[in-house]
């Protein structure tokens, strides 16, 4: 049987920005809904690479966040972008999915924390590479990423080069931090994915999430990951893909964090799983 043909279309959020979605189909009982990183989306090749991947799992929507790509608006880097994830929720909700997870990428995991706190309607969640707080400087990555934000130049380098419109007006209110948000995603499942060569956030950044969150809890430290899309080896993928199908009751098999001792290596903190990024499932 011919796989369905993927398909764009534009997609409007309830402040009526317009948001460029792809959905790539998949079997009705499941449908992900993917948010990209900072200056990403979704016809980046790495991005292109997680969404087909996943497509192994369930029917597949990712988008490119307001200012990015060719969505209109200006990003507002994590604050409004909640309201790009819920219009691609109630997309995935209107193409009939039974259910929904949302999986993010470096500030896009903030973005789908943040909005599972503050608006639900999503069965899981998973959140890869992000930032535990805001305004972290703690690596040349995250400094350049303040002056790309924060300065008139970089903002202008951002846009001609990486394709991405910031706005320039400051947060007020400061919106959610990606940690206050985990605590408050309960009951809904979460999944924190982070990798111990992160060039942009150590990984107390991810120790910070899950100890904030409640169970349903799950955290990775995933051995020689780096950073986000560009760092997702399919294997990790197929691992992600397995946990969202099983913490959704869609797949009884037992979930990645409770394979063999073979497979993967307690750490330190209790719940917390050091998984290689090759290890068979």
């Amino acid at each position: 049987m011919t796989k369905p043909v993927p398909n764009a279309r534009t997609i409007v959020t309830a402040d009526g920005v317009p948001i460029d979605a792809a959905h790539l189909p998949g079997a009705s009982d499941l449908g992900i809904v993917l948010a990209h990183g900072f200056t990403q989306n979704w016809q980046r090749p790495s991005v292109w690479k997680v969404a087909n991947r996943l497509n192994r799992f369930g029917g597949v929507i990712t988008f490119d966040f307001r200012g990015h790509g060719r969505s209109g608006g200006m990003s507002t880097v994590g604050d409004k972008e909640i309201r790009d994830v819920d219009v691609a929720v109630g997309y995935a909700r209107e193409l009939g999915y039974d259910k929904i997870a949302t999986v993010g990428f470096s500030m896009g995991a903030s973005v789908v924390l943040r909005h599972a706190a503050l608006v639900g309607n999503v069965d899981a969640v998973v959140s890869i590479s992000s930032p535990g707080r805001w305004f972290y400087r703690g690596t040349r990555p995250m400094r350049l990423v303040h002056f790309a934000v924060e300065n008139k130049v970089g903002r202008l380098v951002t846009r001609s080069l990486l394709k991405t419109r910031i706005s320039s007006g400051k947060w007020d209110p400061v919106p959610l931090a990606p940690d206050d948000a985990a605590g408050q995603i309960a009951p809904i499942p979460l999944l924190v994915v982070h990798g111990d060569k992160d060039e942009f956030f150590p990984v107390e950044h991810a120790q910070r999430i899950y100890k904030a969150a409640r169970e349903p809890r799950e955290l990775w430290i995933i051995p020689g990951f780096g950073h986000a899309e560009r760092g997702a080896e399919p294997a990790l993928l197929d691992r992600v893909g397995r946990w969202i199908r099983h913490a959704t009751d869609l797949d009884s098999a037992a979930a990645p964090g409770t394979s063999s001792s073979a497979d993967l290596t307690e750490i330190a903190v209790p719940g917390v799983i050091a998984a290689s990024p090759n290890a068979a499932a």
